[in-house]
């Protein structure tokens, strides 16, 4: 199943990284993981957070422009090797990834990695059935 992320704009100057995370802190939502990639003047923050829904209503009406996308987590090795793995899987059936970020998380030996794709489902389908695990909720350490 695919998890619900957060896209939000954010301008490339001191601070403003601050008030999305301070709404969802003041709000009590824990973010699990993120990824910001920037250029010279804005920004893209990726959120993935437990409660997306309120989460998203939450920073639209703090002034916040957000977007929401399906994007797959999907538990690989976490070792010299293990990312390579899934890429290939996805190469093979020819999906192109859009982007990607990758975490560890608390079971010993594994990492996640956050893949976003224009079809998720046929991804989703072609890495089951190459035997990776799909994660479809993500819980804080």
């Amino acid at each position: 199943m695919p998890l619900k992320q957060l896209s939000l704009f954010v301008e490339n100057k001191p601070g403003q990284l601050t008030h999305p995370c301070r709404v969802l802190a003041e709000a009590g939502i824990n973010i699990v993981t993120l990824c910001l990639a920037d250029t010279q003047q804005f920004g893209i923050l990726r959120l993935i957070v437990r409660e997306w829904q309120r989460a998203a209503q939450l920073l639209e009406g703090a002034g916040c422009v957000v977007n929401v996308s399906d994007v797959l987590a999907v538990e690989v090795a976490d070792r010299p090797g293990g990312m390579a793995a899934l890429l290939a899987a996805l190469d093979d059936a020819a999906v192109n990834i859009e982007y990607t970020y990758a975490f560890t998380c608390a079971r010993a030996g594994a990492a996640l990695l956050i893949v976003r794709v224009e079809d998720v489902a046929g991804a989703q389908r072609i890495l089951q059935q190459r035997g990776f695990s799909l994660v479809d909720e993500l819980t804080p350490p």
